[in-house]
């Protein structure tokens, strides 16, 4: 007799998932005052430095068919330019020119934004509108990364809160005693030929290719 084919952990544990909203907030107490009421939708003085001194932050974008993406965007401290009360512009430094997040943002308007700080478990969220800008006297300010880019990530605030440290405390991120020792994970090269599954490469193509694109990572 055959075996009948076996899902995917996922197909298995979607056929009792929670379906709804009040299911869900039935395994929740409801969250305190303070969570609620520290979403904004404008930056505080206190918001605005908090940006100032972020060198990382990721972005979250869906298309237009709801598949979703998460992207880190770096640079300096205060790459980010608060442009007023209600507006972020994020350079977009040279990548692998998928353009994934700005097409998503192209289709659907919209992305959430999380600033890290390294060092600190202080993060911010920030949701909003979004669009691509090309426009030359922004980009002209944007020099942060480099020279000016070739376009930047506009968002409109809509919604702005500090998240919880929790995680980044459990996690350790910040403390080098509790990282893992470099040989127990796969190095860049070893994880992108996997993924590239091109027999006719080797290890020392894929480390000399990654060093060659960082020798020209703000271009």
């Amino acid at each position: 007799m055959t075996s009948p084919l076996v899902g995917s952990a996922f197909d298995l544990l979607s056929l009792d998932a929670v379906s709804d909203q009040d299911a869900l907030r039935q395994v929740y107490e409801l969250p305190g005052d303070a969570a609620v009421r520290k979403q904004m939708t404008e930056l505080t003085e206190q918001t605005r430095r908090l940006i100032g001194c972020s060198s990382l932050v990721l972005v979250a974008s869906t298309d237009a068919e709801g598949n979703c993406d998460v992207s880190p965007r770096g640079g300096p401290a205060g790459f980010v330019a608060v442009l007023d009360a209600w507006t972020l512009a994020i350079p977009d430094a040279t990548g692998n020119k998928r353009l994934d997040t700005l097409q998503n943002v192209v289709a659907t308007g919209r992305a959430g934004l999380l600033f890290v700080i390294p060092g600190r478990t202080t993060t911010l969220r920030v949701n909003g509108r979004a669009c691509v800008s090309t426009r030359p006297e922004l980009l002209s300010q944007l020099t942060a990364v480099g020279k000016p880019p070739a376009s930047a990530l506009v968002v409109g605030i809509e919604e702005v809160y500090p998240h919880c440290p929790k995680s980044l405390l459990r996690s350790g991120a910040w403390k080098p005693e509790q990282w893992l020792p470099a040989d127990a994970q796969p190095t860049s090269a070893e994880v992108t030929l996997a993924q590239l599954r091109m027999p006719e490469l080797t290890i020392a193509d894929i480390e000399q290719a990654e060093a060659d694109s960082l020798k020209y990572r703000y271009e």
